[in-house]
């Protein structure tokens, strides 16, 4: 299996893809701030989402790479927030992206907590 089938891979992608169809929105001047920021953080989840799974062998490992998708989603939630409250979102698009980062996160800290379920 690869951590491309798991659920929380698909979602965190896909999130992370949504955002940055929305950001191309963004006004120009916030093309090396906001932008930039909130790419970094929703892609990293995936990377290190990935990171973490090649390294499940070794739970101590992987639970840290997933702490680190977490901490990325946690960031990607604060970006979100400015770009509510810059009004370069709506508060219905701001539901719907949170809602979903919601998951992400509820999935990475199921997966923290029960690391030997994927060896």
């Amino acid at each position: 299996m690869s951590f491309r089938d798991l659920k929380c891979y698909q979602l965190s992608f896909s999130l992370a893809m949504e955002i940055f169809e929305i950001s191309k929105e963004f006004p120009a001047i916030e093309k090396y701030a906001l932008i930039d920021q909130i790419r970094r953080s929703s892609r990293s989840v995936c990377a290190n989402f990935g990171e973490a799974y090649r390294k499940r062998q070794y739970p101590k490992h992987f639970v840290s790479k997933l702490s680190d998708a977490d901490s990325e989603n946690s960031e990607t939630q604060v970006w979100l927030d400015f770009a509510l409250e810059c009004r370069y979102i709506s508060k219905e698009k701001w539901n719907d992206l949170n809602r979903k980062s919601e998951e992400v996160g509820k999935l990475l800290n199921y997966m923290m907590r029960q690391p030997e379920r994927f060896r």
